[in-house]
């Protein structure tokens, strides 16, 4: 008996902290619903929140990655328009781009999640889509290539994916239960 103690207070804590598979959870279920699975196992995965949360939860996640990733696309277009010496085509496709993040940030991110907290899932799906909408629109604000190019496509992309989750959880199709 004594054994069996000391073999289980071994087993326990190594077992509680190993992480989950991907595999069968809620996660991989989730992230299958979307057109960018690996991008949302990979955000998922990369906050330890997501272990222990249902669907609604996954969604409030990943737009919260949403508002950290534009955030700091905001603040790296701020930086860019304080450098002297800009194009004058560039200069005005960041001012432009820093109009849509303010937007993305002060008004798109805040009613995805006033949706989400108020079980008005339509509102907080079509704010999503509309970041994925303004990140787009930033990228093709340069008429040459975009320095945002890498940001712009991750803002879009995690967007996406919080809107397939949110319009998941919309339609009734939650995959908690399975």
């Amino acid at each position: 008996m004594k054994n069996l103690l000391v073999f289980l207070m071994f087993i326990i804590p190594i077992n509680a902290a190993l992480p989950r598979k991907i595999g069968g959870s809620l996660i991989d279920r989730t992230c299958k619903q979307t057109p960018y699975y690996d991008v949302c196992v990979k955000t998922l995965l990369s906050n330890p929140q997501s272990y222990d949360t249902d669907e609604e939860g996954l969604a409030r996640i990943m737009v919260s990655n949403v508002e950290a990733r534009a955030t700091q696309t905001l603040n790296h277009v701020n930086k860019w328009l304080e450098q002297p010496g800009l194009e004058s085509n560039i200069r005005q496709a960041l001012i432009s781009c820093a109009h849509r993040y303010n937007a993305i940030v002060g008004e798109d991110i805040p009613q995805a999640i006033k949706g989400l907290n108020t079980e008005r899932y339509m509102l907080a799906e079509q704010a999503s889509y509309d970041v994925a909408t303004e990140a787009m629109s930033c990228e093709e604000d340069f008429s040459n290539k975009s320095p945002l190019t890498y940001m712009n496509m991750r803002v879009h992309d995690i967007s996406i994916v919080a809107a397939s989750i949110i319009k998941t959880i919309k339609s009734g199709e939650g995959l908690a239960n399975e």
